[in-house]
């Protein structure tokens, strides 16, 4: 089952003082690129948070916020009497004002309020971690929402290339019929003796150079098995895309070796609905 690289989560979990809401917001990327906003106050708990959600989201370029609100009587700053009242000194020395104003001043000076924190207790951490597990399971949720859409997208142009390869194997017998009647003119125009059996040896081998069996059996290969993988489990964005590749290869083959004009227009349309899938892959998980 396909995912997509893209979702959002957040979930707000209420405590006796506090608010706490996580918030998660991914993209599409080759790789995990987690990146946290969170208190100062909680960085020690990064690292496992982190840990949680890679293990949950694999890939993509992720955003995670962590936000804590307090709601009751409880605050973990003070201020710094000693040093507002040395910069209200200072101040006064160099700039008139009442005591009132002077004090407005000093508070947007560093260090005017000292925070004492103690270590994260067990019930607030629950919390935190009770927010994360349900914020996942919405951007979860999303990314298989997502992942829907582009397996429809993906179906549907399997079965047109699929399609378009059906009328390159019925074609292709007038192809081969059209180089070969193009060849004989071309020996005709030099109205010059040939020996028979050299011509249509040479002619053999020449039509071999531009034989497509192989990679219309590779070309329809290539599609079952994209959509085998679709099917599986798990989600195979990598997986999809060395797919895609490989089809992409023998399309471009066909293209080189066709030289028949109406078989190479079938080619662009098969080139242009790979890269509509190419694109959508970039999203996959």
């Amino acid at each position: 089952m396909i995912q997509s690289m893209t979702g959002f989560g957040k979930h707000v979990v209420q405590l006796p003082t506090k608010k706490i809401t996580v918030e998660l917001k991914s993209l599409n990327s080759k790789s995990l690129d987690l990146n946290a906003r969170m208190p100062p106050a909680y960085r020690e708990k990064e690292l496992e948070l982190r840990k949680i959600i890679a293990s949950a989201l694999l890939r993509g370029k992720i955003d995670f916020g962590l936000y804590v609100e307090i709601t009751g009587d409880e605050t973990s700053s003070e201020v710094n009497q000693a040093v507002v009242k040395q910069y209200i000194k200072q101040l006064r020395a160099i700039a008139d004002g009442d005591d009132l104003r002077l004090m407005e001043m000093a508070l947007r000076l560093p260090d005017t309020l000292k925070t004492d924190r103690d270590d994260i207790d067990k019930e607030e951490y629950k919390g935190i971690l009770e927010a994360l597990n349900e914020a996942l399971k919405e951007i979860q949720n999303f990314r298989s929402e997502e992942g829907r859409i582009l397996e429809n997208d993906f179906a549907a142009r399997l079965d047109s290339l699929k399609s378009l390869l059906q009328k390159v194997m019925a074609m292709d017998p007038e192809r081969l019929g059209a180089i070969r009647e193009r060849l004989d003119k071309a020996v005709a125009d030099l109205k010059v003796e040939v020996d028979a059996n050299r011509f249509e040896q040479e002619l053999i081998y020449y039509l071999e150079k531009f034989d497509i069996t192989e990679e219309k059996v590779r070309l329809e290969n290539h599609l079952n098995y994209f959509k085998e993988t679709m099917s599986s489990a798990d989600s195979n964005g990598k997986k999809l895309a060395f797919i895609s590749q490989e089809i992409g290869r023998e399309i471009n083959t066909i293209g080189s070796k066709a030289n028949y004009a109406p078989m190479q227009q079938l080619v662009v349309q098969m080139k242009d609905e790979l890269e509509k899938i190419k694109e959508q892959m970039l999203n996959v998980l």
